[in-house]
């Protein structure tokens, strides 16, 4: 069985991606949040404003994974950075195995924001 090699740049590289991603999205909550004022602003009925309150909860829900995220990446560079100053660059198995549960954890929160533009976006067809 041949053993796989990953260096310090490839995850890097990966960080770099998935930080982008991350501010991608905080920017898309940022429109997100403008829509929802807006309907505040249209709407009195009850039932909307429940709905309008449901999407900002799941917003706000989702501004604290990304930080979390956001702070994840940065521990994780800050390990690669040590390995690095210590002429290191191969990471130790325990560190690739981590990075793997993270991109796992990307993919599962990357469908799940997916699934919630969808629904706000069938929302606001309705509604705006």
């Amino acid at each position: 069985m041949e053993t796989a090699v990953i260096f310090n740049s490839d995850l890097h590289f990966e960080h770099k991606q998935w930080r982008r991603e991350l501010f991608f999205w905080e920017d898309e909550l940022k429109s997100f949040q403008k829509r929802l004022d807006e309907l505040v602003k249209r709407w009195t009925d009850k039932n909307m404003l429940a709905q309008l309150e449901h999407y900002q909860n799941q917003f706000m829900i989702q501004e604290e994974v990304i930080n979390e995220f956001h702070d994840e990446i940065f521990l994780h560079e800050t390990n690669i950075a040590a390995h690095y100053k210590k002429g290191e660059d191969v990471l130790n198995e325990d560190l690739v195995k981590k990075h793997i549960e993270f991109r796992n954890h990307m993919e599962v929160q990357r469908n799940m924001y997916t699934n919630l533009k969808k629904e706000f976006y069938k929302f606001l067809s309705e509604y705006m």
